[in-house]
């Protein structure tokens, strides 16, 4: 997993910070946050990326699962458990979260093209989610789809599968929310890092197969949610 850089990523700033100053990195790494398209023929591999908590809130497990695009076809997985460094701050999932998320990723033996999380990409009050900032750290595309709205806005969206509509905070599409199903809850979409959001939306909807969450982050939340 060196294309990843892994080791790299995990010495680039302590996780452990004070909330103010995790909020004030939060705002210097936002800046290299990259919005570009991303063709479905530059991805082999997915990653679905999903973090549980099964005994207790001081101890994190990661799941990932590889799957290839767009057959999403199962074919790696990696496990992670770590004590978690800081406690639970809104706005500052990733700090809590990345570090057993690296641990699980040098368990995978393929090298993802795209990384999903189950968290926000820049839908989120500093623009720099959980999905920014493992991306930018790695130097990957990956994309926020969460199942909740951490900030911003809609329009009603209507009830077929496929139906979108924009995602805005002050003024700003900050992402998309997408029905995956009809007449199910939405997802909420909003780029991580070297993927704009036309392009996030698409693959989104292509991992899926008929469930609300798209199959990289479905499977991972079952591994991740599972007791060890």
């Amino acid at each position: 997993m060196s294309e990843l850089n892994i080791g790299l990523a995990r010495r680039t700033h302590a996780w452990d910070l004070p909330p103010k100053d995790a909020i004030q990195l939060q705002e210097q790494l936002r800046t290299r946050v990259i919005s570009s398209s991303l063709a479905d023929e530059s991805i082999q591999y997915v990653a679905g990326i999903d973090v549980g908590f099964p005994r207790n809130r001081e101890i994190a497990h990661a799941a990932i699962v590889l799957l290839k695009y767009p057959s999403m076809e199962l074919v790696d997985q990696g496990l992670a458990e770590l004590p978690v460094s800081m406690p639970y701050v809104p706005g500052l999932l990733s700090f809590r979260e990345i570090p057993v998320i690296l641990a699980a990723l040098e368990e995978i033996t393929l090298t993802p093209d795209l990384l999903i999380t189950d968290s926000q990409g820049i839908a989120h009050p500093r623009r720099f989610g959980l999905a920014c900032h493992l991306g930018v750290l790695l130097d990957m595309p990956a994309i926020g789809c969460a199942k909740s709205i951490l900030v911003g806005k809609h329009s009603t969206l209507r009830k077929m599968r496929g139906s979108t509509a924009d995602l805005v905070d002050n003024g700003e599409t900050i992402g998309s929310v997408v029905r995956t199903r009809d007449g199910v809850k939405p997802v909420y979409i909003s780029i991580g890092h070297r993927v704009d959001l036309t392009s996030a939306v698409r693959i989104i909807l292509n991992c899926g197969s008929g469930y609300r969450l798209p199959e990289p982050t479905r499977w991972a939340h079952k591994l991740a949610s599972k007791k060890s």
